[in-house]
């Protein structure tokens, strides 16, 4: 009987990882001169995390939309230095997920913080809709490919995330912006679980 064919790889994760690429070799050969580890940036990134979570619970959100942006690019360097130095291992992967699960969930924790000390009923309504779409964009990819299959597919990834949280946060001095980069994260994040959804169930009909 002949395998079955895996579907392939959207266009846009294709283009997603030429970009990144593109954007982090220069930095990627940088570091690799210096001997840090790619385990090393992704603690870094956490911690940088937690900062920008703390930044935003203080009423800071400015500042912390910039710390987001570093922290979303130490989640870019690691695995690519990891590739470019030849150590990329299944540990560092699962470490790399959870780390990125978490410190993505202290942000997000950082927002509530923030709307409840400002009374913001729409703010925690919408954290209390985007908090469990990212987790579950993320969810689903993991669980595809512990199955064998390719679930790294749809329109919002971390990266999109990343950076309109961070847009939010640095223009958060205009009325509802961070409401409504909270409010498109949700809504592409239920988008890309459901893209996701149907693109396993394609590879595994008929099983």
């Amino acid at each position: 009987m002949a395998s079955k064919k895996q579907p392939s790889k959207s266009r846009l994760t294709e283009a997603r990882k030429v970009a990144a690429y593109r954007l982090s070799q220069p930095l990627v050969r940088l570091l690799a001169r210096t001997g840090i580890t790619p385990n090393a940036l992704t603690w870094v990134g956490l911690l940088l995390s937690f900062g920008a979570a703390a930044l935003i619970a203080l009423g800071q959100p400015f500042i912390a939309g910039f710390v987001v942006l570093i922290s979303g690019l130490f989640d870019m360097l690691d695995g690519a230095l990891a590739r470019f130095i030849d150590k990329s291992t299944k540990f560092g992967g699962i470490l790399d997920s959870i780390l990125d699960r978490l410190g993505e969930a202290a942000i997000l924790l950082g927002l509530l913080i923030f709307f409840v000390r400002y009374f913001s009923a729409p703010g925690i309504l919408v954290v209390g809709f985007t908090l469990p779409a990212a987790l579950m964009v993320s969810y689903l990819r993991a669980r595809a490919e512990a199955a064998g299959l390719i679930g790294e597919v749809g329109l919002f990834t971390r990266t999109e995330r990343i950076i309109i949280i961070a847009l939010g946060l640095l223009l958060s001095s205009i009325d509802y912006a961070l409401i409504i980069s909270l409010s498109i994260i949700a809504f592409f994040s239920y988008v890309t679980v459901i893209q996701r959804l149907l693109h396993i169930w394609r590879q595994t009909k008929g099983e």
